[in-house]
């Protein structure tokens, strides 16, 4: 995808952060390798994540518990269980939402137990960005290095 550019890191950006298995941190230091700007391509990857963990959380707020304990087969005490726990604790989960694997169930989560959208997207975008952020400055590291 590093041939689309910023476009294609958009995409790959918005595909990792929905249940489709992809590494938008390989895109990402594909393009700052290739001489990308590394702040755009920063911008242009969390917007991308973002979006695509936001979508994850509309799709959750489009679940309802009922359909959980029904098709999940979750109890309904255990249902709200969870709810109690993660009550609460909606900031800190969706800043979790950059995880790899778990994060997309966070963000799902998040939005089937109607987190406040506000805190959620809040959250969610500054954990994006601080694991991007991260992730850039490694790469540049790794450059330095190995010349």
């Amino acid at each position: 995808m590093v041939e689309f550019g910023y476009w294609g890191l958009f995409l790959a950006s918005f595909l990792a952060a929905t249940v489709i298995p992809f590494s938008s941190e390989a895109i990402l230091s594909g393009m700052i390798l290739a001489g990308a700007n590394p702040v755009g391509a920063l911008l242009v990857a969390t917007l991308g994540n973002w979006l695509g963990g936001m979508s994850s959380y509309g799709i959750g707020r489009l679940g309802s518990m009922e359909r959980v304990t029904r098709w999940l087969r979750v109890k309904p005490h255990q249902v709200h269980r969870m709810s109690e726990f993660i009550k609460g604790r909606f900031v800190w989960a969706s800043l979790l939402c950059w995880m790899p694997v778990f994060g997309d169930v966070i963000a799902v989560t998040l939005g089937l137990f109607r987190a406040n959208v506000w805190i959620t997207s809040v959250g969610m975008l500054i954990g994006k960005a601080v694991r991007y952020v991260v992730w850039a400055w490694l790469t540049l590291e790794a450059m330095q290095w190995f010349g």
